[in-house]
């Protein structure tokens, strides 16, 4: 299928409406016609015309939302010369996403627990933790379990913030980012 402006325009608005959707009813409740209403389509169709089915609508709403996160995180965490400024503003950072962009994680959650896609892309953490370990400003620490539980920690965030709309990002990024640096300490 060729891409024109309007075909570009209507993939964006179903993907924007699978966000919502699945955002406020679930992954499994993220049906075509529930999808199809939220974006003002007629049909079905529709999204069938431009998605060759719901794997690679979800593909596409994953790729959407990693390209924001990245650009996001890339613009932030790039500018630190120390592996200790990188790891505080990464967790810093990422809170913020999710504390101003929580209807587009819970689906990123949602889609990442239940989808059979695949696994999402590998996870930066992971080499900001060797580098720090590399120059000596970390000390030693199994770098994959570290990673994975500050990535879990970052992770529940969504829900946490469902459950409790009142609650505080920045505060938990103090907790979080206090916690791990203790955690990466030399």
């Amino acid at each position: 299928m060729q891409v024109t402006v309007t075909g570009s325009a209507r993939r964006a608005q179903i993907v924007t409406a699978t966000i919502a959707t699945i955002a406020e009813l679930g992954y499994h409740q993220a049906s075509f016609a529930r999808i199809a209403a939220r974006a003002g389509l007629s049909s079905t169709r529709l999204i069938s015309y431009h998605f060759e089915g719901k794997d690679e609508l979800i593909g596409q709403v994953i790729a959407t939302i990693h390209e924001r996160l990245s650009a996001f995180m890339t613009e932030r965490v790039s500018a630190r010369r120390t592996a200790g400024a990188a790891l505080e503003t990464y967790i810093r950072s990422m809170v913020e996403y999710i504390g101003e962009h929580r209807a587009e994680m819970r689906a990123a959650t949602e889609i990442l627990l239940n989808s059979t896609t695949g696994p999402p892309a590998p996870s930066p953490v992971e080499r900001l933790l060797a580098w720090g370990q590399e120059s000596g400003e970390f000390g030693a620490f199994h770098v994959r379990v570290t990673a994975m539980a500050l990535q879990r920690a970052l992770d529940g965030l969504p829900s946490l913030l469902e459950a409790d709309p009142d609650a505080d990002p920045a505060e938990y990024a103090d907790e979080l980012a206090g916690l791990f640096a203790r955690a990466v300490r030399a």
